[in-house]
């Protein structure tokens, strides 16, 4: 069964708390060796993410993003999906355009509209709200909306294992989590608490090896690699 897996990366804004949308930051220090961490634990033959198996991998055009892909693969496996037009770099996966919020923090952002005369009868939710002079809800889930249904068409030849067709997303914390709400079918309205570590990954497929039974991983078993 084809699966969809996701990456995000760690910089001094998203450590600090900030809201980190089209501002160009480096990966931490940490950050990288979060990144390498996982590339060495889950990528490679036989692994969770085997190269071999892979049908694309959708990048955010951010830098950390690019280097989240690039350490995801460990340079050289990199240059090999991208000789072999497997990498895409998209707008698709950008961070939400947080607009006037962009480096800030969620106490400053709620300060900022109260302010203004805003939220008198609840609190400021992106989900609900989108971001001033940024993205609404809507905006974000229609761009994602049109990927997935690009993952689809990749995917749903190949339900019963007919050739490798897994999909790697890298992107950002708020724009993934939108994606696994926009992949169930969810409206970005409903409430669905969603953790994403940096560096991590996450796994989305299907039940029922169908295509139109999109489903969220929540337990999973690891490739069995015998001790040479």
């Amino acid at each position: 069964m084809a699966d969809k897996d996701s990456t995000t990366p760690r910089t001094e804004w998203t450590k600090n708390g900030r809201y980190t949308g089209s501002t160009e930051l480096d990966l931490t220090g940490i950050g990288r060796q979060q990144v390498l961490g996982t590339g060495e634990a889950v990528v490679g033959p036989g692994n969770l993410i085997d190269p071999a198996k892979l049908a694309r991998v959708f990048v955010s055009p951010r830098a950390r993003a690019q280097q989240t892909c690039d350490l995801l693969f460990h340079g050289k496996r990199a240059n090999a999906l991208a000789d072999a037009g497997k990498i895409t770099t998209t707008e698709d996966l950008a961070e939400w355009d947080y607009g006037a919020y962009e480096g800030l923090m969620t106490r400053e952002i709620l300060d900022r509209r109260r302010q203004q005369g805003l939220d008198q009868e609840r609190q400021w939710n992106i989900w609900k709200d989108g971001c001033e002079d940024g993205e609404s809800a809507d905006a974000v889930a229609a761009r994602l909306d049109a990927l997935i249904s690009k993952i689809r068409d990749i995917q749903a030849p190949n339900m019963h294992g007919e050739k490798g067709s897994d999909v790697i997303l890298v992107s950002h914390g708020h724009l993934l989590r939108a994606f696994v709400k926009r992949w169930l079918g969810l409206p970005m309205q409903m409430p669905l608490s969603l953790m994403v570590e940096p560096g991590g990954i996450g796994v989305l497929s299907y039940e029922h090896h169908n295509v139109l039974e999109p489903a969220l991983m929540v337990g999973m078993a690891l490739p069995f690699k015998p001790q040479a």
